[in-house]
């Protein structure tokens, strides 16, 4: 009986801390995805692995084009041991305000909702380490602290474990 008194409690206090887009409905600065990325943001970031340890580095030139409830998101990453990737993703606003998007390394559908000051995603996302390749479930956290700039916080698990963490700051040119 201890034990399961004691499985309760640690479930529910961390379900009671588990964060919802909808705990930051009265913040600001409004996120505004479309606005903010349309035009030029450069961004730099980080890879860590679930022991907080840093495994890569990076910066992102991004070139944001809207039009009308899309909005197109051309990604050119520079990371610190020379590799380059580019990611394009394609955003859709639905008529609720949620987002949908895709990219070529996004596996099915990403979602996403903004409030208040911040925007959170949910998507897999396809990734080669090595020669493998595993597929991570992402949850995607944006904060708008002004007019320029914009701070990510992104958890990757697999199989609902932690495996890694990126952190990502953003400034709009």
């Amino acid at each position: 009986m201890k034990i399961f008194a004691l499985l309760s409690a640690i479930f529910f206090g961390l379900v009671g801390c588990s964060s919802s887009i909808d705990d930051y409905k009265a913040t600001t600065p409004a996120f505004n995805l479309f606005e903010y990325f349309d035009g030029d943001v450069k961004a730099w970031g980080m890879v860590q692995d679930y022991t907080g340890m840093e495994t890569r580095r990076f910066e992102v030139m991004i070139k944001g084009t809207v039009d009308g409830n899309q909005l197109i998101l051309d990604e050119d990453f520079d990371f610190a041991d020379g590799e380059k990737q580019n990611r394009v993703w394609t955003i859709t606003q639905n008529a609720d305000g949620s987002y949908q998007g895709t990219a070529g390394d996004v596996v099915g559908i990403a979602t996403g909702r903004e409030e208040g000051n911040a925007l959170n995603w949910a998507y897999d996302l396809s990734v080669d380490v090595g020669e493998s390749n595993y597929v991570l479930t992402l949850d995607d956290w944006l904060y708008r602290q002004d007019d320029k700039r914009v701070f990510n916080l992104t958890s990757m698990k697999k199989f609902g474990i932690e495996v890694g963490r990126i952190t990502i700051f953003f400034e709009k040119q």
